[in-house]
């Protein structure tokens, strides 16, 4: 197995229920003698029969047609090489990687760990805005990104592309375990995504509050809901204010 590559998979799909894959993109991001990550010169894209009609709202999105793909591998056949490419990787990568791996199964990727650039990206720069893989593509402007090679967005490859250069900015500041770890756990939300107390610090919230939204049907937010208490109970109990003078009595 490489110990240099972790390879940036992005998906299109057909929509219609099931959303088969209809197009596949891979950029590659290595490991320099110098001991920093950087982008390699292996990207590319390949087009993929989704066995059924694409619909039309979802052709809207990635301009991706029937007869684009009438041609074109299914993707049992396309999968293999593409998510164990020959050296092998040390790990694969995705901008809510929850997505790819609906697809991206053990039965094409072995046991291959992910990591979720978007759920690293919410440790790593907790201040910034919002976490979308084009967002964070403007809020930070990541060194060496061709504009050009970036579009047009919503096709495999140039997703994969801008992906790749937030992967190797966050290998640059956290470790590759650690960016692993925080990829099997639910996401940990920087702000309250909505609600009455929509963009609060979770610190800021009430007991009574973060007690509901350790209750709600996100996955993400019960978790950083959860941490939160967590890290209220192990916090020291304040120190009640006392005179600097005490009582004479």
């Amino acid at each position: 197995m490489s110990h240099s590559r972790i390879r940036v998979v992005d998906l299109e799909t057909g929509g219609n229920g099931r959303q088969d894959v209809c197009e596949v993109g891979w950029q590659d991001v290595v490991l320099g003698a110098d001991g920093l990550w950087r982008l390699s010169g292996e990207r590319g894209a390949i087009l993929v029969n989704p066995g059924r009609p694409i619909a039309p709202d979802t052709m809207a999105v990635h301009h991706i047609r029937d007869a684009d793909v009438a041609d074109a591998p299914f993707w049992r056949e396309v999968a293999p090489d593409v998510l164990r490419p020959e050296g092998g990787c040390l790990a694969l990568a995705a901008h809510r990687a929850g997505f790819e791996q609906r697809y991206c199964t053990p039965r094409f990727t072995g046991d291959v760990p992910w990591i979720c650039t978007w759920k690293c990206a919410l440790r790593v720069w907790p201040h910034l805005p919002r976490f979308s893989n084009q967002m964070l593509r403007y809020l930070r402007s990541p060194e060496g990104l061709v504009h050009e090679v970036g579009l047009p967005a919503h096709r495999a490859m140039p997703d994969a592309y801008v992906t790749a250069h937030h992967l190797r900015d966050l290998l640059n500041e956290a470790s590759l375990e650690q960016l692993i770890a925080w990829s099997r756990e639910p996401g940990l939300l920087p702000r309250v995504p909505a609600g009455l107390d929509r963009g609060k610090s979770w610190e800021r919230l009430t007991l009574d509050a973060l007690l509901a939204f350790a209750q709600d049907r996100d996955v993400d937010v019960r978790f950083t809901a959860a941490t939160e208490l967590a890290r209220r109970s192990e916090a020291p109990a304040p120190v009640e204010d006392r005179p600097v003078q005490g009582s004479l009595l």
